[in-house]
């Protein structure tokens, strides 16, 4: 039985081109990427050897056993574990919008679905949505409709997006925007099935949808309030 991760590399923008490779170089193929800044003050820079630099940041999913191979591979070939390279760690997706997506972003990797949720004791959870750049506004006004009460947007790139066709029957753009969306756990499948319906792969968002456990959180207890009152 394998579970399925979100699987994020940050590294020093300088060598993104060169760690996109080595992913593409095992297999990786569906890479979604963006920009990002450390925010680490001079003492914890000086500490790990680190410089404050743009940071390439890179999202792809595994299973157990690709996080294995990969995770070894970075600490040979790409000295992954060397103050100043970078950092990679995996989060446990608790759903997927779909088998179709799930197979795109799990491609040659052996997976055998288990239980939905894998952390139980969990009240919220986070609603990743990739969509086409310039739909974020779709993803959200039909998570709105079931409960939704705002999202944050990144822009992204996607890498490996001419497979889409293969596993998803449609060709989608390889400039993209991360929509997180943070709900209760009663919401979500109702979320994420609007989100499929009226901006999925049908409609020229092409969203793909998978949700991650969040163990707690602090700022939505107004939000929740004002549901309780509806």
């Amino acid at each position: 039985m394998s579970k399925v991760y979100m699987m994020v590399t940050i590294t020093n923008r300088s060598v993104g081109h060169k760690m996109l490779s080595f992913y593409k170089e095992h297999e990786q193929t569906v890479i979604i990427s963006t920009l990002g800044a450390g925010t680490a003050n001079s003492e914890v820079l000086d500490y790990f050897g680190l410089e404050a630099t743009e940071k390439a940041v890179m999202f792809s999913f595994v299973t157990n056993e690709r996080w294995k191979c990969l995770k070894k591979a970075l600490q040979k070939e790409m000295n992954i574990d060397v103050p100043g390279t970078g950092v990679a760690f995996i989060i446990p997706l608790s759903s997927i919008g779909g088998k179709k997506a799930l197979e795109f972003l799990t491609e040659k990797q052996q997976f055998e679905k288990e239980e939905e949720t894998i952390l139980k004791e969990t009240e919220h959870e986070l609603l990743v949505v990739i969509a086409n750049q310039g739909y974020s506004d779709n993803v959200m006004d039909a998570a709105r409709e079931k409960g939704a009460s705002g999202g944050t947007v990144i822009h992204a790139k996607g890498e490996g997006m001419e497979r889409a066709e293969k596993f998803l029957g449609v060709s989608i753009a390889a400039e993209k925007e991360i929509i997180f969306i943070v709900t209760k756990v009663e919401y979500k499948n109702e979320i994420m099935k609007v989100i499929m319906e009226k901006a999925g792969m049908e409609s020229k968002a092409k969203s793909i949808v998978f949700s991650l456990p969040v163990t707690s959180t602090a700022g939505l207890r107004l939000q929740e309030e004002d549901k309780s009152e509806e």
